[in-house]
């Protein structure tokens, strides 16, 4: 007869409450979860024979995982609870999806894709840097980016606070943030101006990453004296808006 299939307690618990397996390991490490009545230790097993329990509450083997894609709109935070007078983008979901927690952030100023699911190993393997989950943002500029400045970004990188900050920047060609990347995205230019790529469309770029630090593109394009004036994300690995309208979600396969 086969043996049950075993799993890691934290890749467990992280799938079915919807946290990162280092915050799994921490309530392990604060004794909040137990196995068949007994305190768990970090790097145990378990299989649907287990009775799991999380502040003695029992946590069903089997789980029924959901993903969304939404279109944030600029004016609305990614946390659960509203900061002041800023509203929560849950406050634009139905009740049922208002458990589901954010794969990664977008800022109050930005607009576009965002992810929200209860699978915590997904949201892992979406956001943990060793993973590369190509992302790609809309983004607008006060001023034309000098050719100079974009060649030092993509290739060489700008110290800020917590590390170098190194992406990709292509000039677009026409249209501002919220197009579509496929239809614009260039090859990075030489350092001087081309024909082809004037002033109005280094305003407008389109910049790809596979980090996710805090504000790094506003902070990247403010280490270099520009301001950030609209920033809106269209793809997160193999997902994108396709045309998906502000403030409306879609439910999507992992």
């Amino acid at each position: 007869m086969d043996q049950p299939q075993q799993i890691r307690l934290n890749k467990f618990l992280a799938e079915r409450l919807g946290v990162s397996r280092r915050e799994a390991d921490d309530l392990i490490s604060a004794g909040k979860i137990a196995i068949d009545g007994k305190p768990a230790s970090l790097g145990a097993r378990v299989d649907f024979s287990s009775k799991v329990c999380y502040n003695g509450k029992i946590i069903p083997f089997e789980a029924d995982f959901l993903y969304i894609a939404f279109n944030k709109p600029v004016g609305y935070v990614c946390s659960r609870r509203a900061q002041g007078d800023t509203p929560t983008l849950y406050e634009l979901l139905p009740k049922e999806y208002r458990k589901l927690k954010t794969v990664g952030r977008l800022d109050k100023d930005s607009s576009g894709l965002i992810l929200l699911t209860n699978d915590g190993d997904f949201a892992y393997q979406m956001t943990h840097p060793k993973f590369h989950k190509e992302k790609v943002y809309e983004v607008t500029l006060d001023r034309p980016l000098e050719p100079l400045h974009q060649q030092m970004i993509s290739d060489y990188g700008i110290m800020l606070d917590d590390g170098p900050s190194k992406f990709t920047v292509v000039a677009s060609a026409g249209g501002g943030a919220g197009g579509t990347p496929a239809a614009r995205r260039r090859e990075p230019s030489t350092v001087g101006e081309t024909a082809t790529t004037g002033p109005a469309e280094r305003t407008h770029l389109t910049v790809i990453l596979s980090e996710g630090r805090n504000r790094q593109i506003r902070r990247t394009f403010a280490a270099l004296g520009y301001r950030v004036t609209a920033l809106h994300r269209t793809k997160f690995g193999p997902y994108q808006l396709s045309g998906l309208k502000p403030g409306k979600y879609v439910t999507i396969k992992a």
